[in-house]
């Protein structure tokens, strides 16, 4: 009896480095997520006084530190794994690699988001607070894209615990959007629209995403040809 596919599945899932890189990716998926959802509901007319916004803010940016550290570990062990054949270019360079491009290359442009928002933070006091605050709301972009990256590429999405973890996550970014809608004054109307209309839509978008692609089957030989069909190319 021949079992050519089983095999390769197998071989990726008995690799110590796949199950660290898997263990990382949605430990730093659980992180960011709270990062992203107490810099949202902290903020404008909800941000704590004195005392409570320092400790809030502190814990904030060790919560941004942590993601970081999970992350360096997702993406050095998704390199070093043998099975998936990446680059360390393609940790850095979206939409490059040869195994699910298009669903890695979210997970790195997220990446890129992240580190882009790190390097201005080490130099907030030069850079000043207006440039440093427009390119820190880029960590709330990232947020959907290391979500789609992870249901896309996760070769264990369909398990009832990472769908439970992705439920969790978009309960509680949507939940503390909701809630600075909800305590935020008047003005800015334009800006919570947008809001409200980002919160309502992602959820609805990863539940057809999830429906259409990642819990059918033949998943996995679609996403590795999905880069070819929307941007012409690929391998």
């Amino acid at each position: 009896m021949t079992t050519t596919a089983p095999l390769t599945t197998l071989a990726a899932a008995g690799s110590p480095l796949w199950y660290a890189s898997r263990a990382g990716g949605t430990v730093a998926l659980l992180l960011l997520t709270a990062t992203v959802a107490l810099g949202v509901a902290s903020g404008g007319r909800a941000a704590p006084r004195r005392a409570g916004r320092f400790g809030i803010g502190l814990l904030h940016r060790n919560l941004s530190l942590l993601t970081l550290v999970f992350l360096a570990v997702h993406v050095a062990t998704a390199v070093l794994d043998p099975f998936v054949h990446l680059g360390w270019a393609v940790s850095v360079v979206p939409f490059g690699a040869s195994y699910r491009p298009l669903w890695l290359g979210l997970g790195t442009a997220a990446l890129d988001l992240l580190l882009a928002v790190a390097v201005t933070s080490a130099v907030r006091l030069r850079l000043g607070a207006r440039r440093w605050k427009a390119v820190h709301w880029l960590s709330y972009a990232a947020w959907p894209l290391a979500l789609f990256h992870s249901a896309g590429t996760g070769t264990d999405t369909r398990l009832p615990l990472q769908l439970w973890l992705y439920a969790a996550s978009l309960a509680a970014v949507v939940a503390a959007v909701w809630w600075r809608l909800a305590t935020a004054g008047p003005g800015r109307v334009a800006g919570r629209l947008t809001a409200a209309v980002a919160a309502a839509a992602v959820p609805v978008l990863l539940t057809a995403f999830l429906a259409t692609g990642p819990l059918q089957p033949g998943w996995a030989q679609r996403a590795a040809t999905t880069a070819a069909v929307t941007f012409g190319g690929g391998r």
